[in-house]
This record gives C-alpha cells, sequence and structure tokens, in this order.
C-alpha cells in the first residue's frame, strides 16, 4: 500500500531559467492573440447556459410525467455545470478582463453556487494557485478533510475518510463555500467568535439566497407542481456537484500529482514555481464537449501554468507544454478520466490506513 509517484527530475539553475523563459514567452505570445474568437467563445458559454437553464426550469415547472422531468434535470443541471466550470470559474480568475465587458469582469461576477466570490477569489486564486499542493499552505489539498499522503498526520478518524469523500463529493458546493471560513482554526481555539461572525457572514448572505432561489422562490411559482421542481433542483444540484467534484479532485490529487514541502517551496525562482505547477496537477483527456463541461481543467496543467488565460486556448497549447515537459524530462500528467478518476480514489483508500507514515498520532 506504498505510494509510487515519478521521479522529481533534478534541473540545474540553468536549465530552471531556461524552462521559466520558454513558458513565459508561450504566454505572451498567446495573449498577443486575444481577440473576437475568445470573446464570442465566453459569450455564447454564457447564451448556451442561459438558455438550457430557461429549458430545463421550464420543463420542471409545466412539464408533466417522468421524462420531461428527467430532462428538465438534466437541461438544468448542464447549465449549472456551464455556468460554474465554464462561465464562474474562469470569469472570476481575469481570463477576460481584457475585454473589459462589465458583465464578464473578475470584479464582478458572482456565480450561481452557495460559495461567496470573495472567499472563493483569495481559497482558490490566492492560496492554491501560490501554493500548489504544498503541506500545510495549499488548503485545497484534502480541503481540510482528507488525508493524501503519508506527510499529512494520521489519526483513527482518518479510517472513515472514503466515507467523508462520499459526502464532500454529495454536498461538494457546501464543501467549497466554507472552505475560506477556516472552521478548523475556531474549533481549535485560534479564532474568536467575533471573527468566524465576520468571516461567515458573506457565506450566510450568498447561501441564503441560493437557498431561496432555488428551494422556495421557483417552487412557489411552479405552485400545483412546487414538489416536481424542488425535487429537480435538488437532482440538479447532487449533478452539479458529484462532476465538479470529480473533475476538480482529478486536477490535483492522482497517483503521479506530486505534493511539496514548505522547505522546497521556500524561496523559489519562476522556473521552479512552473515547475511545481506541472508536478502538482493532472490533465484528463476527452473530446471537446468534455473540456467545455469540464471548464477546461481537463487542461488542469496548463490553467495552472497561465491561470489567466482563456480556457479554449489551453487545447492549443497543450501539445506545446507537453513537448516542453519532454524536453527537460518533466513527468506531463496525463490520462483518460477513469484512469485518472480511480487513481484518486485509491489515494483516498490507500491514505485512510497509517501505512506509509512517520506522523501518526
Amino acid at each position: 500500500m506504498h505510494e509510487k509517484h515519478p521521479i522529481k527530475p533534478q534541473l540545474s539553475p540553468e536549465q530552471l531559467d531556461s524552462l521559466a523563459g520558454e513558458l513565459d514567452a508561450l504566454r505572451r505570445e498567446v495573449a498577443e492573440s486575444y481577440g473576437e474568437r475568445d470573446a464570442q467563445h465566453i459569450r455564447r458559454m454564457v447564451r448556451r447556459a442561459q438558455g438550457s437553464a430557461i429549458a430545463g426550469r421550464g420543463l420542471l415547472m409545466f412539464g408533466w410525467g417522468p421524462i420531461s422531468w428527467i430532462v428538465g434535470v438534466v437541461a438544468l443541471a448542464h447549465a449549472k455545470i456551464l455556468e460554474n466550470m465554464e462561465i464562474g470559474h474562469n470569469v472570476m480568475h481575469g481570463q477576460y478582463d481584457w475585454m473589459n465587458d462589465p458583465d464578464l469582469s473578475s470584479q464582478n461576477y458572482d456565480w450561481d453556487i452557495v460559495c461567496a466570490r470573495e472567499h472563493w477569489i483569495n481559497s482558490h486564486n490566492v492560496e492554491h494557485h501560490n501554493y500548489t499542493n504544498i503541506i500545510g499552505k495549499d488548503h485545497d489539498y484534502g480541503y481540510g478533510m482528507l488525508r493524501l499522503t503519508s506527510e499529512q498526520r494520521w489519526r483513527p478518524a482518518t479510517l472513515l475518510q472514503p466515507l467523508w469523500y462520499l459526502l464532500l463529493a454529495i454536498y461538494f458546493q457546501w464543501g467549497v463555500a466554507i472552505h475560506d471560513i477556516k472552521l478548523g482554526r475556531f474549533f481549535k481555539g485560534r479564532m474568536s467568535r467575533k471573527e468566524l461572525a465576520a468571516r461567515s457572514h458573506p457565506f450566510l448572505a450568498k447561501a441564503g439566497r441560493q437557498l431561496f432561489k432555488d428551494y422556495l422562490f421557483f417552487p412557489l411559482i411552479a405552485l400545483w407542481n412546487w414538489q416536481r421542481v424542488l425535487l429537480g433542483n435538488l437532482a440538479a444540484n447532487l449533478i452539479r456537484n458529484l462532476w465538479t467534484n470529480a473533475i476538480i479532485f482529478c486536477g490535483h490529487f492522482t497517483g503521479d500529482a506530486q505534493t511539496f514541502s514548505r522547505r522546497e517551496s521556500k524561496d523559489e525562482t519562476r522556473g521552479q514555481w512552473y515547475l511545481r505547477q506541472i508536478q502538482g496537477s493532472s490533465n484528463l483527456q476527452g473530446g471537446h464537449w468534455f473540456h467545455v463541461l469540464s471548464g477546461h481543467l481537463s487542461h488542469q496543467i496548463e490553467h495552472h501554468l497561465f491561470p489567466d488565460m482563456p480556457a479554449p486556448r489551453y487545447a492549443e497549447i497543450a501539445p506545446r507544454v507537453q513537448d516542453i515537459c519532454e524536453r527537460y524530462g518533466i513527468h506531463y500528467n496525463s490520462a483518460g478520466f477513469w484512469s485518472q478518476y480511480g487513481s484518486v480514489l485509491k489515494r483516498i483508500v490507500i491514505h485512510a490506513w497509517p501505512t506509509c507514515s512517520s506522523k501518526v498520532s
């Protein structure tokens, strides 16, 4: 039950500087070509998500019979996935700020999820993207619930982490929403009640609006079909949660994804930062619509190298990034969904046990 990872390449300072130079040049080259096709893509995605939401909610409200309910749920789930992954996540990364469109600005956009935008921007854009897979600094690593490497402390409760993971997958938007509140600090006595209340306020306000919309407003206006709409909204949110959880966990928790200590990531150069982003990330292979519905997080390596690049460009530059990795002897972690997700589940199960650990409490 020992974990095995690809050997980390030992690149010289000169090689690391060269790696950074090549990746910086690639970034500049693509940035100079931003234009109308990028703008058309994101606006098309917004229209598609809106149309799918209208169709889904219409079928749930006015449809009759199980078939229209199932189609309505699928359409609404599709809309929520598209809005969260391809639109919300990418817009809030600033990928379309160059358009100067206030509706697609990272400073204004707020997504259809219970997570407050300011909480997500801090925990994801700031902490996760800067400290990717650094144990103790990247709080997205295991989401404070899961032990995914022998470098994390094992406790008896860790034996139940396959159950914790199942619950996290089902309620994933809520796990993301409370992530930046830092509840662990409160329970350890490191946060006052006053600070907890202040940190919780954006979450409570956003969650209240989302609960009102999905579980009160839309069921009420459906009148006699309120139960059908309520259950449909629950089902659509569940599908969205399971899908986004699977895609996101494949991004950094696969069998070949590397972790890093605070010591080895201290005083990083630009080249070392790029190298860590590549080694700590995992790609998923698939077709066009698979990439769109994943928010192009199927190209997690490219996303972590260039988080503010319009996401559809990742598929275009992936062969060049892979070529760069091959020339520098860096493992380019890419495989099919089931292979990668299977390795995630294996990692969750393996590290539920106190094997390979020098930090058992």
